[in-house]
């Protein structure tokens, strides 16, 4: 997973993953302020935050349930305050929510579970809130 930061448009982002934990239920990841990636006003331009943001939910499901179709179904942001320097974030889904998951995706059709988590800058402070909505199919 830590090989994702060398993909390009992370890597020129200055997008990186400093940690997947064992189980892989939490991944933390970081994002450089670099020319390329701020805004007209000087902080973190916001597509690069959702990019930041965007794939760690839906990887760690992904990593747990094989035999389910996973997607990104939508995603909210509310921003706090300009986000300047260091961005950090962690996408974390415990082993009893997967299980949960796995369960209601197979006694339903599909289900859309809801994720929060919020990116800090480097002083721990809160730049943005992120909800991000998932479909989860068990394939047939």
């Amino acid at each position: 997973m830590k090989l994702l930061s060398f993909w390009p448009p992370y890597f020129f982002a200055g997008i990186t993953v400093k940690e997947v934990n064992e189980d892989f239920t939490r991944i933390t990841v970081q994002m450089k302020q670099r020319p390329w990636n701020t805004n007209y006003v000087g902080s973190h331009f916001g597509g690069s935050l959702y990019s930041m943001c965007d794939p760690f939910f839906m990887f760690i499901l992904l990593h747990h349930l094989k035999g389910h179709i996973i997607w990104d179904k939508a995603a909210s942001f509310k921003f706090k305050k300009p986000g300047v320097g260091i961005m950090s974030a962690v996408f974390e889904i415990s082993n009893d929510s997967i299980e949960q998951v796995k369960k209601d995706a197979a006694q339903n059709y599909s289900i859309s579970p809801i994720y929060k988590t919020v990116v800090t800058d480097q002083l721990g402070e809160t730049v943005l809130e992120l909800e991000k909505t998932l479909y989860v199919k068990k394939k047939a």
